[in-house]
This record gives structure tokens, C-alpha cells and sequence, in this order.
């Protein structure tokens, strides 16, 4: 017997769809439908399932309708966004906040009901003369406690052809869970569009989450990151769901590293965008099981980690044969991928840093594009953007790790923190405890504003745990959930911070773009204590000797003293303005930050200080006590 909701939809669907949607025994589900139905006004319903067909189906409409184009190179395509709509927008980005309740100042928010009366009528009739795209996703391994289904309807074949290669099928899961299904949901309308088939109102987009039903709204937009409700937008609604339920979600990337004897170690790690994240999780000869979220779960004592997403959104700026081979690699041979705002000629993208000269001319997400063309501002437009992309299955990579889909997890034995630090912190150190890591290095990441998210670039920030344009609840609370997280596992993770950015006197980085492979080996050998560590006032640092030998090993490069005394000599007072910057942040923006957060930022001004008074403002690492107690 159909439900009231399903009955409604009887009008608005044909046969075949209304049977696969009834097939979802969920009231909550059928009336989201209904109402977004009711509310956009499509012309035609399509709901996908599993299959094979349907999945191909949603391909080939998004070539039909020309939201994509297809490459020269089999199955690779190419999507383009408006020249406003190259990144995550903040500015318009926004909780529903109900008037009883409150989030933190550092978070963009709307009162609730003001909100919904805005970007519901910015939807209204948004969908007249097309089709309404009904997916379900899933986030985490099916059938796992990792596991949070999602439903996704949207007038984008483009969205939904992502969704295809980003996330796992949900369907079959859905209607397995049935009424238990306590899912997510994405109402999303591209809104006008151009001859392109590019969002033409910018100023009226609009990314609204309302926390209190997991619904977020998405208008006027296509860029991926604003879209593809699954991505950082479901993100912010399992922070929440993690809150309720005592588990972790993370803006992090999961790594399988090799060691000796052929073991292999799960490393995970949280960088802002463009801060060299999905490269440390793409380092040669290791395996990939995720670039950018993770959701942990203390099990018997064991931190237990799983992938949220099933593929890649990655930046594909400064891509090439060098530095990324494993990405490099998918990206030029047969497979399925999704291409957005690269240049491209004679069917054959190209992209800023790619390691080879682009053509002077083609199209890119300006349209027609020459060397030279300027904008209406009268900017020079780049032949590519900073922040153009490529979406492609983690299944597509020959290093990506057979343990993706296990619904237990993976067992965690460190995390790392990484941000765009010039002045301060050393290229990599090891957390005195789980506390001080998640204090020193997570809630005091600092960095800079990048292409990623649209705005200034350079500007300095603090990004806690680079997470916190995500958190829907309050950053100090959401602290105090990362430490006490700690607390319930037997041996918690060992936490590192790592900066890629530091630069010497004269400007210039003092680590190479390959180094980042020494400082996680040398992780991985530091969590299973086979190497020693010379102890300083902002955490342990490698031994000199371990680092000759990791370079030789590694990359078979010479490593010497010079490079030793430029990376590893503590800054002091560049170390004492940043801890004043975190305790201001903190202080001004986090209403509940915890009380344990003030005491590891003073102890660790007590420790600089201390060493300081002893060693002067700039402390080489030979000044410091080795593991063995020998200076």
C-alpha cells in the first residue's frame, strides 16, 4: 500500500520510477521527493538505482545535454563552471541556524526560517523544462557502522555523472536499510544557464545547510564543491552526527605506508586545499585509501579508520610526471575521468604546472580563450585555473588500497597536521602526547588563504585542523571531542605536524617538493620506535643520522648538516608570535575552547622561553637532548 507521499508522486512520476522509489520502504525520503518536486518543478522525474545501465545513463545525458564534452582520449570529458564559480564559496555558504541555538562566531550562519525563505524561492520553478536526478549515495563502506546513506536530487547530469565515479552506489543500500535509513539529503538546481550550459546568475547562489534536518540547498551553481552534495557539505552535517554518536569525521587523507618485513602502516592526515594533501596521499610506492575524508571509531580500544568517498576530487594544478606519477598516469591513459576548468585544444586538456608549454589558444572556463585575453576587470585570464580539477574513482589508481571497502576499517597509528607555515614550525616533528598533538598542531594549524576558496589569496589564518569551514558545531566542543576521542583508545594515534612552506632568510622554501615522502617515512618508523628523536620545545624532531639515511634511501639523495641546520633550528620568536596568534584566535572566536588548550599553548611558551634564555633566538637542534639522553 503506497504511503501518502508516494501517492502524491503519483502524479509526478511515470510507472517504472515510482516503482523504484516505493521500493525504498521510507516515508522521510518520499516526502523530501515530493517536496522538492513540488517545490523546483521539473518536467520529468529520473530516479537512478545501481545498475549498470542506469549508471550509464547519467553519462551519457550529461554529454547529450552538453554539460560535458568528451576528449580525445577514451572516456575522458571536460566540464567547465562560470567565471565566478572556480571554488568553494564562504561568503555565501551558510548554516540554518534556528533562533534558540547558536554556533561559533568564526562560522558563517543565517537565522533558519529567514534563510529558507530565501533560497527556497531562489529554487522555486528552478527545475521548469528538465529532468530531476535522483541518487543515492552512500558515505563509508556499505554495510559497515561507518555507513551514512544519502539521497541527492538534482537537474545536473554533470553532478550526478560525479557522484558516479566520487561515492558508492546507494541504492541497494537504501532499500536494505529501509526506514533505518537515517540519511542525508541534497536539494541542487544549476539555476539559469548560459549557451554553455553555465550557471549565469552568480549573484544569486546560495549554499544553505540545515543542520537540524541533514538537508543541505544548493542554487545557482555547478562547481562541484558547491554541488555534489556528498563532498564538504554532507561533511558538516556528520560532524554533527559524530558529535551525537561519540566518533570522529575528519577532513583528513588516509595512506597505506610501507616498512620493514612488508608491513604496512595507515597514516592519515588533514591539509587545507592546495597545501600538498593529496600528493602526501599519492607518494610513490605507498597506497592510497583516501585524499580528503575520513571518519574514525574507537573499536576495542583500536582507532579504526574508514574512507568516506569512494574517488577523487583533486586540484590538478602543477600535476606532472615528477611529482605525482600515479596521478599523472590515470589522467593520460584510457578511464573514465572528469576534467573542469583546464584549457583545452584538439581535445587534449592542459593544465597550469603540468610540466609542458600549453597552446596559446582554446577554450577554458572563460569560453574562446587566447594568450592575453583579459577579463572585465582587466585581468589577464590564465590559460587554465588554479583551481581546475579532475574526479576520478580511487579504483581507477594502481595504488589504491585493497582495503577500501572493508567495512571494519583499518587500524590508525598516526595522523599528521599540515599547513603554509613560512616562519614558524619545522618540516616535520612528533607530538609530545595525543593532547599536545591535537592542541600544537591541530587547533593551531595555521595557513594561508589559497585558489581553493574563493577570495584573497596569502592571507594568513588559522584553519584548526583544517576543518573549520566544516564544523557545525562548536569549535570548542568540537576540540573537546578530538580529546576526549583520545581517551578511548588503548594507544592513540601518534600525532604529527608537518609544513611543507617553510622558508629560509632569503625567501625561499627550505624543503624540495619530493621531501615530503622522507618526513612520512620517517613517521612510519617513528611510530613503530625504531628511530630515535632529539626533543624541543614544539615537539620531536628527526635525528640528523636517521635523516641522512631516509634521504639516501628514499629519494638517493645526499642530505647534509646545512640542510639539517636549515629545516630543524627552532625560530624562537617566530614560535612565541604564532602561539599569540593561536591563543588570540582562540580566545576571540572560540566561546567554549577547552581549558586543557590554554595549558598546552603555555607549557609549550614556557619551554621556548626556557630554551630562549638559554640558547638564544635561533636554536640549533644539536642544542637539544637526542632519545638516549645525550646532548
Amino acid at each position: 500500500m503506497l504511503n501518502t507521499h508516494l501517492k502524491l508522486l503519483e502524479s509526478k512520476l511515470d510507472r517504472e520510477n515510482l516503482r523504484k522509489l516505493a521500493a525504498i520502504a521510507n516515508d522521510r525520503l518520499h516526502a523530501f521527493v515530493a517536496d522538492a518536486i513540488e517545490l523546483c518543478r521539473p518536467d520529468a522525474v529520473w530516479v537512478s538505482t545501481d545498475s549498470a545501465e542506469d549508471i550509464e545513463h547519467t553519462r551519457q545525458m550529461a554529454l547529450r545535454l552538453r554539460e560535458e564534452t568528451p576528449l580525445g582520449t577514451r572516456g575522458h570529458t571536460i566540464h567547465f563552471d562560470g567565471m565566478e564559480d572556480q571554488g568553494r564559496d564562504r561568503e555565501v555558504t551558510k548554516y540554518l541556524v534556528p533562533k534558540a541555538d547558536m554556533l561559533s562566531k568564526a562560522l558563517n550562519q543565517i537565522e533558519r526560517e529567514t534563510g529558507l525563505v530565501e533560497v527556497c524561492g531562489l529554487l522555486k520553478g528552478s527545475m521548469k523544462g528538465r529532468t530531476m536526478v535522483v541518487r543515492f549515495m552512500t558515505l563509508g563502506p556499505n554495510n559497515s557502522e561507518f555507513n551514512i546513506p544519502c539521497v541527492e536530487c538534482t537537474d545536473s547530469w554533470y553532478v550526478s555523472h560525479s557522484l558516479n565515479l566520487l561515492y558508492r552506489l546507494g541504492y541497494e543500500e537504501c532499500k536494505r536499510l529501509g526506514e533505518k535509513a537515517q540519511f542525508f539529503a541534497t536539494l541542487h538546481s544549476c539555476g539559469k544557464v548560459d549557451e554553455r550550459m553555465v550557471s549565469s546568475e552568480p549573484d544569486k547562489k546560495r549554499i544553505y545547510i540545515d543542520y537540524t534536518t541533514d538537508t543541505v540547498y544548493s542554487v545557482n551553481t555547478q562547481y562541484a564543491g558547491n554541488t555534489v552534495g556528498l563532498k564538504k557539505l554532507a561533511l558538516r552535517l556528520t560532524i554533527r552526527k559524530a558529535d551525537r554518536e561519540g566518533w570522529l569525521a575528519e577532513h583528513m587523507f588516509l595512506s597505506g605506508v610501507h616498512g620493514k618485513g612488508g608491513r604496512k602502516t595507515y597514516l592519515a592526515g588533514a591539509f587545507p586545499s592546495a597545501c600538498g594533501k593529496t600528493s602526501t596521499a599519492m607518494l610513490p610506492g605507498e597506497t592510497i585509501l583516501g585524499d580528503d575524508i575520513a571518519y574514525f571509531r574507537a573499536v576495542g580500544g583500536k582507532c579504526m579508520a574508514a574512507n568516506a568517498e569512494a574517488g577523487i576530487f583533486g586540484i590538478i594544478q602543477n600535476v606532472n610526471a615528477k611529482d605525482d606519477p600515479v596521478i599523472r598516469d590515470v589522467l593520460t591513459r584510457p578511464g573514465e575521468v572528469i576534467f573542469s576548468n583546464v584549457l583545452v585544444k584538439d581535445g587534449r586538456p592542459y593544465w597550469l604546472g603540468m610540466g609542458e608549454e600549453p597552446p596559446a589558444d582554446g577554450e577554458n572556463f572563460s569560453g574562446v580563450w587566447h594568450k592575453g585575453k583579459k577579463d572585465t576587470k582587466g585581468t589577464e585570464i590564465p590559460c587554465a585555473h588554479k583551481n581546475a580539477r579532475y574526479a576520478v574513482a580511487l579504483r581507477a589508481l594502481k595504488n589504491c588500497d585493497p582495503e577500501l571497502d572493508n567495512p571494519a576499517g583499518v587500524e590508525l597509528a598516526g595522523i599528521m597536521y599540515g599547513g603554509r607555515d613560512a616562519k614558524a614550525y619545522v618540516p616535520v616533528q612528533q607530538s609530545f602526547d595525543w593532547e599536545h598533538g591535537i592542541v600544537a598542531y591541530g587547533a593551531s594549524l595555521e595557513t594561508e588563504t589559497t585558489f581553493a576558496t574563493i577570495g584573497k589569496e596569502g592571507v594568513p589564518e588559522i584553519n584548526l585542523m583544517s576543518i573549520q569551514d566544516f564544523v557545525a558545531i562548536s569549535l570548542g566542543k568540537y576540540i573537546r571531542n578530538n580529546l576526549e576521542f583520545g581517551k578511548k583508545l588503548k594507544n592513540p594515534p601518534i600525532v604529527f605536524g608537518v609544513n611543507y612552506f617553510l622558508k629560509d632568510r632569503d625567501g625561499k622554501f627550505v624543503n624540495g617538493v619530493s621531501d615530503k615522502h622522507v618526513w612520512v617515512k620517517w613517521m612510519e618508523q617513528r611510530v613503530h620506535n625504531e628511530i630515535g628523536h632529539v626533543r624541543t620545545p614544539t615537539g620531536s624532531i628527526p635525528c640528523f643520522e636517521d635523516l641522512q639515511r631516509l634521504f639516501k634511501e628514499v629519494l638517493d639523495k645526499d642530505y647534509s648538516r646545512e640542510d639539517y641546520l636549515k629545516q630543524f633550528t627552532i625560530r624562537v620568536l617566530e614560535n612565541l608570535a604564532k602561539l599569540d596568534r593561536v591563543e588570540k584566535f582562540h580566545r576571540e572566536n572560540v566561546d567554549d575552547a577547552p581549558i586543557e588548550l590554554f595549558a598546552v599553548l603555555d607549557s609549550q611558551r614556557e619551554r621556548l622561553l626556557e630554551a630562549q634564555f638559554r640558547f638564544g633566538d635561533m636554536i640549533a637542534p644539536d642544542c637539544f637532548l637526542h632519545d638516549d639522553g645525550k646532548r
